[in-house]
C-alpha cells in the first residue's frame, strides 16, 4: 500500500537513521557458546550446529565444563576436535568447582599444551545445582578472581568472565557483583560476557553502572534465543534473570505450535539484537544450547554473511 503524504511529512527528515541500516559493513562481532555433549545423538547435533555457524567466523566459540571428571573430559575432547577439524578459535569455560588448584592447574597446563589460547573463568555453580550454598573446594580455588589469577600465573591466556546485570543470584547486591567483576579484572580478566537478559534497558543500567565504577573492559552481551520459552524462562529463575511480561504473553498458547514459535522467536530475538545495535553495540555472544537454526537468522540479520571460502567449497563439493 503506498503511504500518503500525511504520513510521509509526520516522519522527522533530520532524524539520524537507525545503526542497523549501516550493518553488513564488517564492524559487528560474534562468539557462540556450545555445551560438550552426553549421547551420540547430542554429538551430531553439537557438530552440525558448529558447521553451520563456523563459515560466520566468529571471534571465539566457547564450551562449557561442569564439574566431575567425564564432563571435563568431554570438554576436553570437544575443544580439541575443534583446533584439529576446524577454523574456530576456541575458549574453553574452566570453574572452581570439585577440584584442588592443583587439578585444576593440571587442566590448565593440558589446555595450553593443546594450543588453546583463551579461558572463561567461572566460580561454576555449587555441586548441589543452583540455590544450593556454595563452598569452595578445600584446597581449590575460592572464586573467579582467585581461579584468574591462577591462570595467569601458569600462562598468558586471554581470559573472559561473567558478569550479572541483575546481580548474581547469591550476591547480596548489585555493587557487590560489580566489586567482584573488579578483583577478577585486577586479576587479569581481559573481557567479560553478560548473564543473559531479555530488557536492553537491564544492560544499559549495568553499563552505566560499571563505567561509572571505572571499569573499562568490553562488556559483551550475552542473548539467548528463546527455542522453547518454559525451558528459558525456567534457566531465567535459576540464573536471576527477569523474563518481562510482554515476552510471556507473546509466547502464549504456542507450546503445540512449533512452527510459530519459532517465527515468534525469530521476532523476538531479532527486535532485542538490533535494538542493542541501534544504541552501538557490536559484538554480541550468543547461547547457542547446541542449535544453529535461530542464531544464524540473527547472525544474518547483523550483517554476518558465510566466508567465501566457505561458500566455494560447499559449490565445488555439489559439483
Amino acid at each position: 500500500m503506498l503511504a500518503s503524504q500525511d504520513q510521509h511529512n509526520q516522519e522527522p527528515h533530520n532524524q539520524e537513521p537507525p545503526k542497523r541500516r549501516f550493518l553488513g559493513r564488517g564492524d559487528i562481532d560474534v562468539s557462540f557458546e556450545f555445551f560438550p555433549p552426553k549421547t551420540d545423538a547430542m554429538e551430531d547435533t553439537l557438530w552440525r550446529s558448529i558447521r553451520r555457524l563456523e563459515p560466520l567466523r566468529p571471534k571465539y566459540v566457547s564450551v562449557t565444563y561442569g564439574a566431575g571428571g567425564s564432563t571435563r573430559e568431554r570438554t576436553h575432547a570437544t575443544v580439541g576436535r575443534m583446533l584439529r577439524e576446524t577454523t574456530l578459535k576456541p575458549a574453553a569455560h574452566l570453574t572452581c568447582v570439585s577440584a584442588t588448584k592443583e587439578e585444576i592447574d593440571e587442566v590448565i597446563r593440558d589446555y595450553w599444551d593443546l594450543g588453546v589460547r583463551q579461558i572463561v573463568a567461572l566460580r561454576g555453580d555449587p555441586p548441589g545445582g543452583v540455590g544450593a550454598c556454595y563452598e569452595p573446594t578445600s584446597g581449590g580455588y575460592a572464586n573467579a578472581a582467585d581461579l584468574t589469577a591462577g591462570i595467569k600465573k601458569i600462562a598468558p591466556f586471554e581470559i573472559s568472565v561473567g558478569c550479572y546485570p541483575e546481580k548474581h543470584p547469591e550476591s547480596k547486591s548489585v555493587e557487590a557483583d560489580v566489586d567482584m567483576l573488579k578483583a577478577k579484572i585486577d586479576a587479569g580478566a581481559t573481557g567479560a560476557i553478560t548473564q543473559f537478559f531479555f530488557d536492553n534497558e537491564v544492560y544499559f543500567r549495568y553499563l552505566d553502572r560499571v563505567r561509572a565504577a571505572g571499569i573499562d573492559i568490553p562488556i559483551v552481551p550475552g542473548l539467548i534465543p528463546i527455542h522453547n520459552f518454559k525451558q528459558v524462562s525456567s534457566f531465567a529463575e535459576r540464573s536471576g534473570a527477569s523474563v518481562p511480561d510482554w515476552i510471556g504473553h507473546r509466547f502464549e498458547g504456542l507450546d503445540e505450535d512449533q512452527e510459530t514459535r519459532h517465527l515468534v522467536a525469530a521476532a523476538v530475538a531479532a527486535e532485542q539484537v538490533l535494538g542493542l545495535v541501534d544504541q552501538g553495540i557490536t559484538e554480541f555472544h550468543f547461547y547457542t544450547l547446541n542449535r544453529a537454526d535461530l542464531v544464524y537468522a540473527i547472525c544474518y540479520l547483523l550483517g554476518l554473511r558465510p566466508a567465501k571460502a566457505f561458500t566455494e567449497a560447499k559449490v565445488e563439493t555439489a559439483t
